[in-house]
Formats: C-alpha cells, structure tokens, sequence
C-alpha cells in the first residue's frame, strides 16, 4: 500500500544542509548546486527537494539510486562516496554543515562499522585466547598448538561458506562475527579437551605417541559428539519461519563441521609431532603419584553434599530465571541507527532536530480508497479525525496539516484545482498566485496523497512509547484494529500500519513462534545424540533440563543486567531464540566431557569415587575451556557493539554469562550431585546400570 509513496527499484538517502541561526541565501544557492551535482552521480535517479525546516535552519533533499541497499555493495557505496566527495566542490558558504544520511547511507555507513568490528573481534579474542591459554598450561607452545587448528579453520571456512551459497546455502549479516567466535571459541574448546587430556596421559608415563593415541581414543568422542551436538542445533533453522534464523545455522553449521575435522586430524598430528615440547618449560614428566588439586578437593564436596549442592543451585537459577516474569521483549533498539561519528549520524541527528515529521522512530498508517479523494475530499477530514482520536498515536501529520500547516479540505481542493498534482511541483514557486507558506504545505502533500488520490498516508508518532517500546510493540494488534475501523468509517476499503514498529512486532511474533517449534526439535536432536554417547536413556533426560534450567537464568540475568539496571526497554526479540541454540549447544560440550569421563572412571570405581575423580580430572579443562568461549562471547559484545548496538551486545554478554554458569556451577557442581543422587539408575539401560556401585564409598584425598 505503501508503494505510491516509494519506488522499490531505488534506494533513499537524504541530503541535508543545516546552519545554526538560520540558513542564508547563500546556503540555499549552495544547496541548490549540491543537488543539480548530485543530479549527475551515476546511478542516482531521482533529486527531490523536500524544502525548509519550520524554523528556518535546515532543507533537505530525498536522493534515489539504483543500488541495492541492504547489500552495501560497489553499488551502493560509490554512490555514497561520489555525493560525499562532491560536498567540497559546491563551494558552501562557511559554517554550512552538509551530511548525507537516510537508509542507503546508513546501511554504508553501518557496513563499514562492521567491517571494523570484526577485525577487531578477531584480534582481541586471539589475544584473550592466547592469553587464558598460557596461564592455564604455563607453557609456550601448548598455546599456539592448541590455537593453529582454530586460526586454519577461520581461515578456511569464510571461502569455503561462500562457495557453498552457490548451491543455495544461505549467509545472515552477523554470520561472520558469530563465524568468529563460534570457530575461535567452540575450536578452541575442543582443543583443550584433548591437549589437557595428553598431558594427563604424560604424566602418567605414556608416550607422546601413546599418549596422543590413547587420548584421541578417549576424548575423541566427547569431542565429535560436542561437534555434532552444535551442527544437529544450528542445522534445526533451516526449519524456522524467519528467514534470518534460516540464514544463520546452515553457514555457521559448516564452520564447525570444519573445526570437527581439523581437531581430529590436524591437532593430534601437531601434538605427535612436538610431543613433550608442548608442554616446555612446566613439562609433562611422568610422575610417580598423583597430585591432588582444587579441583580434586571439590570433587570431595560436591559427592559427600549432593543434595545441598543440587537444591542451592536449582534455586539459584530458579530464581534468576524467574525475573524474566518482569522482563518484557523489546523491539529492534537502536540496530538501525547509524553508528557513532559517521556522516550519517550527523545528518540523522540534524533531521531528527528540524524535521521531527521524518524522524526515523515515526510510522506510516495508510488508507485506501475505491476511488480518487479528490471526488469526495471530506473523506480526508473523516480519515484524519479519527486517526487523530486513537489513544495510540500522537504527532499526526496528514494532508490536512503538512509541515505544520493547517489547511482545510477546501483549501487543498482549491491548491489541487490551481496547481496541479503536488509530486510534480518545483521547490521554487513559480507563480505568485498562492502564497509561499501554502505553496509549500500543498507541495509537502505529495507524499501524502498519491498521484491517482487512492491511497492517503498518514505520519504518526507512538503515545506509549518509542519503537524499542515493548508497550508500542505489545499494542500493535490493537493499534491495526482501530486504524481498520477508522478506515471502515472514513470510507477506504483497505488499512495497514507501515514502519518499523511493525515490522518489529510481525518479526517478534514469527520469532517466538519459531522458538516454540524449535525448542523441541533442538531438545530431541541433542538428547538423541547424548543417549548415544552415553549409552544411557536417563542421564539425557535431566541432562537437556538442566540446560533448559542454565538457558532460562541466563536469559534472567540478561534481563537484570540490561533492562532493570542498564534501563533498557526490554530484552531484545531475537535473543531468546539466539541464546537457546547456542546455550543448548555449548552447553552439551560440557556435558559430554564430563559424564563421558564419570562413566569412563565408573568402570573402575564405585560411582561417587568415579565422579569425584572425573570432576578433579576435567575441572580444569571445563574451566579453561568455559572461560575461553565465555570470553570469546564477551568480546563480541564489547568489539561488535560499535555495529550492532545493544543486540550484539545483549547477545554476546547473554551467551557469555550462561556459558560461565554452566561451566562453574551446572557442569561441575549440579550435574554431579545429581549423578550421585541418582546411583546406577544414570546409565539405564546399559552394563554399568546392572553392576553396584557403591555409589556412598567415601572418598578421601591423599
């Protein structure tokens, strides 16, 4: 319906000129040079004036190119580039300040932010990684080892997922950053799960090439199962609604396969190679009894307390997830403002300073009629009425009353009469017939009122609240119900709210949608895959809950973070999605490593000996790991925020802090008290379920 007042082949921007004081008459003959110059940039095919500002200090010009906005491509930023390098040709007088903003400028600008975000989210997770990597093996090369797999695989899998669209695979505009941490964070991981487990196996007097053989054989399949557990999650939104998630999991999906190939093949092959020179200068020396840590001392904890321990962490995360009770779900937030220090920027705040009608948080209401308004012009009057009645809406600005400037239906029919179609004026009268104030407020209803006068557009501003507003999101339904039936009243056959606003409520309510159909599909893939590695159908059941239980308080903790302290509006509608994936995938990492290594020392000893060494054993490798993908996610907060404002952020903190809860608390406090509390029942209907064990041995540290 909106179609009228746009040509979708183009893409918009805006040029503005603004002076503090008011502009002279020199600026306007600047601008009016600025735009026949804009006029012969190639691919520009439409220089609109849209005039002055009520108060005299700024104009602005609709531009329209063909490029394709959203792509930011050649295209679009040569058009950008070549109307910016002309502004220092038109000779502006001083003190004039010129910008280019609107969407196609914006979308350059924002391009180009990314671009920088993830150079830099690269480098200081590469730094951070290196970093953690080198207190936790106190060696020099075990770091670099344990990091090439990882830096390859990056390497490898941008060409490689680019290739792969060809034959339909689809690529979202954060698949690269979250490539970036995904890669460095989840390879990384995998890495340490079998460095830490050969220098385990070293020094207990192993051979490099024993040891790396033995090491594979064990934690080879807590690692190819970790793998298949994120590609079985990320693979699942093929079958989402919403095309961005579609987008997301098939090219992240790749990158993982690639690091599951690389950590299998490449890592042990370096590991081989080097042998104890990995681990220099702390060495990996065979050692004639076993050393006791604070891993192993809380091991001995967690197995003579498993009751205490299970009770206060499920209400500890019980009581985190239930603050999402007052968490409302927000709109896009700021992730279509331009980013900070741009040219882009600039203009949108002078816009949004002297010409609040096109301020970029308003929405467009469109009615259409049977027939042209100019037949019956009270129709307008009715339309606008009634429009201005809704408690949902304040600011209206409609033909009746452009650029500020009351007319009645009257005086437009009489303007429409003399002038003629309103698209089609100059911004410079060329008759003294009408008086410059209603010249140009009859002008300004060219994007009002469509050329064949079907179809009205109205300007409206949100009484509850801004775009990012859960309150104006919440209200969209009720808001499309009163706008039809004013709509039914003034006579027009059809309505519909256009803008962002709702989009962003249609978007939200496809996206939880999808997560009530994808939480169930990602719940059975990942439990099916933890039966198989487990040999167990019980311990995937509280397993894929306690992920759920971690998802939950994290998704609360995002909520106390951002919205109750961070004032924020709410929690942005495509974490929830987001976070469960990655969290139900991550997560299971942990899990898999720790109960493959329970069920492995289970064998051996009685059950709550076996879980008090598998916890002494692998607190170490959780932990580093844990951090290191932690960390990796909170470096795309901080590093993607400068793009993508408070969504990657809300992301990359939200990620982060549940990927930490679950590795110092689900993974090596609350599932091994359970794993205790349950017994043998933990490995129905496999061996080990039908062999005691003594699951109330005592366990003693040495």
């Amino acid at each position: 319906m909106a179609a009228p007042f746009q040509d979708t082949s183009l893409a918009a921007a805006t040029l503005v000129v603004a002076r503090d004081g008011g502009l002279t008459a020199a600026d306007n003959a600047a601008m009016d040079r600025l735009e026949a110059q804009v006029r012969t940039v190639d691919r520009v095919k439409v220089v609109v004036d849209l005039g002055v500002s009520r108060d005299g200090q700024a104009r602005q010009a609709l531009v329209e190119a063909a490029a394709v906005t959203f792509s930011a491509g050649p295209e679009a930023k040569g058009v950008v580039d070549a109307i910016r390098v002309g502004f220092a040709d038109v000779a502006a007088p001083a003190g004039l300040q010129i910008h280019l903003t609107g969407q196609l400028a914006v979308q350059v600008d924002t391009i180009a932010a990314s671009g920088s975000s993830q150079n830099l989210t690269q480098e200081l997770s590469l730094l951070f990684i290196l970093v953690l990597l080198v207190l936790a093996f106190r060696a020099l090369l075990a770091p670099v080892v344990t990091l090439i797999p990882a830096a390859f695989v990056l390497t490898l899998s941008g060409p490689v997922i680019a290739e792969s669209t060809k034959i339909g695979v689809q690529v979202s505009s954060i698949t690269q950053l979250l490539l970036i941490v995904l890669i460095l964070g989840a390879g990384t991981d995998y890495g340490v799960f079998l460095v830490f487990r050969v220098r385990e196996e070293l020094r207990r007097g192993l051979t490099p090439h024993e040891a790396v053989v033995r090491s594979v054989s064990r934690v080879g399949e807590s690692i190819t199962f970790s793998a298949l557990t994120v590609i079985a999650a990320l693979v699942s939104l093929v079958l989402a609604e919403f095309a961005f998630y579609q987008s997301l999991g098939p090219a992240l999906a790749i990158g993982i396969a690639l690091m599951l190939l690389a950590g299998l093949t490449l890592l042990p092959a370096l590991l081989a190679i080097f042998g104890r020179a990995v681990f220099w200068p702390t060495g990996a020396a065979a050692r004639s009894h076993e050393q006791h840590g604070l891993w192993d001392r809380i091991g001995v904890i967690v197995t003579r307390r498993p009751g205490l321990t299970l009770v206060i962490g499920v209400v500890l995360f019980l009581a985190l997830g239930a603050t999402l009770l007052t968490t409302g779900v927000a709109g896009f937030g700021n992730s279509t403002t331009s980013p900070a220090g741009t040219d882009s920027a600039a203009g949108s705040t002078l816009i949004a300073d002297h010409f609040p009608s096109s301020n970029a948080s308003r929405s467009a209401v469109l009615l259409q009629f049977p027939t042209s308004v100019w037949d019956d012009p009270s129709v307008l009057a009715r339309a606008q009425a009634g429009l201005t009645g809704l408690s949902e809406f304040s600011g209206l600005v409609g033909p009746l009353n452009p650029n500020g400037v009351a007319l009645t239906t009257d005086q437009l029919t009489q303007l429409h009469a003399t002038l003629g179609p309103a698209p089609q004026l100059p911004a410079v009268p060329t008759t003294t017939a009408v008086p410059a104030q209603l010249y140009d407020a009859y002008r300004a209803t060219g994007q009002l009122i469509s050329s064949d006068g079907r179809t009205i557009q109205f300007s409206v501003e949100y009484a509850n609240g801004d775009m990012t507003s859960p309150a104006v999101l919440d209200s969209v339904p009720t808001m499309r119900a009163d706008v039809e039936a004013v709509a039914q009243a003034a006579g027009a056959s059809a309505s519909g709210v256009f803008g962002q606003v709702a989009f962003a409520s249609d978007i939200s309510h496809i996206s939880g949608a999808d997560l009530v159909r994808i939480i169930p599909i990602v719940a059975v893939l990942i439990a099916l895959l933890l039966a198989i590695v487990l040999r167990s159908l019980v311990a995937p059941l509280y397993l894929v809950a306690s992920i759920v239980l971690s998802y939950l308080a994290s998704l609360g903790l995002v909520g106390i973070v951002f919205v109750h302290l961070g004032g924020q509006d709410g929690i942005n509608f495509l974490l929830p999605f987001l976070m469960f994936v990655f969290l139900m995938a991550l997560g299971s990492d942990y899990n898999i490593l720790i109960m493959s290594r329970i069920r492995e020392e289970a064998h051996e000893l009685p059950l709550r000996d076996a879980v008090a060494r598998a916890i002494g054993r692998t607190g170490s490798t959780i932990t580093t790991a844990g951090m290191i993908l932690g960390g990796t996610f909170a470096v795309l907060a901080v590093a993607g925020g400068s793009a993508g404002g408070g969504q990657i952020q809300q992301i990359g903190y939200g990620v982060a802090a549940g990927v930490l809860m679950d590795t110092f608390l689900l993974r090596s406090l609350l599932v091994p008290s359970l794993v205790v509390l349950l017994g043998r029942w933990n490995w129905w209907p496999s061996h080990l379920a039908r062999t005691p064990g003594a699951s109330d041995a005592t366990v003693g540290v040495d």
